[in-house]
């Protein structure tokens, strides 16, 4: 029987500007995680003049050519004895959705995940590079305070250390990651991809060791893919397409500093799916457009085990909208005792509007 752990905590603030956060937010769906996406890619190499970094061999640059920059950006490395072929389908994926991406490959097809993670790190400096070459069609067009490392069984492992190695990383992507007695004491938002049935990286003896080994105080989560392989993360159509859709949620909360995947993650992509056999995740997120409640508390308590009282002596209106803008609820309240019911709405969290302001509701149990 499938077990699912999910352990979210989200970052509660208020806002006021309920028409600005939903129009910001309302093209982010599942849907809009198309592959590939909108935008059309091309492709660099060294013979096109990119660098050749030395704690690499081989590099492959994907962009997009008809998005709008700067560019966040992520640095990808394949496994034990593979070849950069082996994770090339999320290169044209993520630039199709406006991220650069580069693959590269490894002096040696044997090097272990601290030699990989030297390697990613060496990637994100060419794409440094690329962003001043006068040369490049990315010149200028690359932001370098986002960047984020993935790759795949002992490059899952090493994107994970390279997070250690520079803390200025926005965002660690680990497909199936190998890496025995890991030191993940870093703050980069990390997802980890396992598999149920990885013979090579048994979830037991390397995911679920991984995420344990990350701090607490690191946004993070584990989606282990149901009777999975090993190379199940390799594209992102592994899990019925759930890989492609969740890292690319991540990527762009965290990396691209999008709090609209915040509800697309926890109220979708992470409730009850079918694709996977476990779940754990410990992050915070916010949402876009948020300013502080003002001092007087208007709705309490907050959070709620269902019960919500109205300080207020007028009359009110009220509305009461799931997070992804559903009007599941509205009406009249009158007198000087005025409450709202959430006890039957299935759900943790809510938006309740009062007259002309919005709040963020947390229900608990």
């Amino acid at each position: 029987m499938r077990t699912l752990f999910i352990k979210a905590g989200i970052l509660i603030l208020f806002f006021l500007n309920w028409g600005t956060m939903f129009s910001q937010c309302e093209n982010v769906t599942v849907e809009s995680l198309t592959n590939p996406g909108i935008y059309d890619v091309a492709t660099l190499t060294e013979a096109d003049g990119l660098r050749d970094g030395p704690a690499y061999f081989g590099a492959t640059v994907y962009y997009p050519t008809n998005a709008t920059p700067p560019y966040a950006s992520i640095a990808i490395i394949p496994g034990f004895t593979a070849s950069p072929d082996s994770v090339e389908a999320w290169g044209p994926f993520y630039a199709s959705h406006g991220i650069v991406t580069i693959i590269v490959g490894t002096n040696s097809i044997f090097d272990f995940p601290e030699a990989r993670a030297e390697a990613l790190l060496d990637a994100l400096e060419t794409l440094r590079e690329e962003n001043t070459r006068n040369d490049s069609p990315l010149l200028g067009a690359i932001d370098e305070d986002k960047f984020a490392v993935s790759g795949h069984s002992m490059g899952g492992g090493g994107a994970q250390r390279a997070a250690v190695l520079d803390n200025s990383i926005k965002g660690v992507i680990a497909l199936t990651p190998w890496l025995p007695t890991p030191e993940l004491d870093h703050s980069s938002p990390v997802v980890i991809f396992s598999a149920q049935n990885d013979a090579v990286a048994p979830p037991e003896l390397h995911a679920n060791i991984h995420y344990d080994s990350t701090p607490n105080s690191t946004n993070k989560l584990l989606f282990e893919i149901e009777n999975g392989n090993h190379s199940v993360a390799n594209t992102p159509q592994g899990g019925n397409s759930s890989v492609g859709k969740i890292a690319l949620s991540w990527f762009n909360l965290y990396v691209n500093q999008n709090d609209c995947y915040c509800s697309l993650l926890t109220e979708d992509l992470l409730d009850a799916p079918e694709s996977a056999s476990n779940v754990e995740s410990s992050f915070e997120c916010e949402i876009l457009e948020t300013q502080e409640n003002s001092s007087q508390t208007l709705l309490y308590p907050n959070p709620t085990r269902g019960i919500v009282n109205i300080s207020l002596q007028q009359d009110v209106r009220y509305q009461v909208y799931s997070v992804t803008g559903q009007l599941l609820r509205s009406g009249e309240l009158k007198g000087s005792f005025k409450q709202i019911d959430l006890s039957s709405l299935s759900g943790s969290m809510f938006y309740v509007r009062i007259n002309d302001q919005t709040f963020k509701i947390a229900k608990t149990r």
